[in-house]
C-alpha cells in the first residue's frame, strides 16, 4: 500500500498562487496514476486533474477539469516520490480541502475510482 500526505495549503488572496505537495511513503509513486480532488463545504468531492504513471520514460500525460484548465498544473518528481499541484490565478471558488489520490491503473475520474487518499489540505482564497 501507499500512504499519501498533502501539504502546502493556506490562505491566499485571489490572483495569487499556491503549490500543493503530495508525498508518498510505502510504495514508489511512479507506478500510480495520481489525481487531485477538492471538496468545498456542503459540496461533493470534485475531480481537479490527474497525471499518468511514469513507469516509462517520456510517456506522461495530464488531464484537467475545465474549471482549472490553464490555471492548474500537475507534475511529479519520482526522485522525491512526490506529486505537485501548482495553482495559479486562484479564485475564491477554488476554496476547498484538496486531496491527492492514487490508483494502480486508470479507471475513471470519479472519487471511487481511486484507492488511496491523503488526509487533505485546506486552501482558502480570499476576494
Amino acid at each position: 500500500q501507499v500512504q499519501l500526505v498533502e501539504s502546502g495549503g493556506g490562505l491566499v488572496q485571489a490572483g495569487n498562487s499556491l503549490r500543493l505537495s503530495c508525498a508518498a511513503s510505502g510504495r514508489t509513486l511512479s507506478r500510480y496514476v495520481m489525481a487531485w480532488f477538492r471538496q468545498a463545504p456542503g459540496k461533493e468531492r470534485e475531480f481537479v486533474g490527474r497525471i499518468s504513471r511514469s513507469v516509462f520514460v517520456g510517456v506522461l500525460s495530464t488531464y484537467y477539469a475545465d474549471s482549472v484548465k490553464g490555471r492548474f498544473t500537475i507534475s511529479r518528481d519520482n526522485a522525491e516520490n512526490t506529486v505537485y499541484l501548482q495553482m495559479n490565478s486562484l479564485k475564491p471558488e477554488d476554496t476547498a480541502v484538496y486531496y491527492c489520490a492514487a490508483v494502480d491503473s486508470f479507471r475513471g475520474d470519479r472519487s471511487y475510482d481511486y484507492d488511496y487518499w491523503g488526509q487533505g489540505t485546506q486552501v482558502t482564497v480570499s476576494s
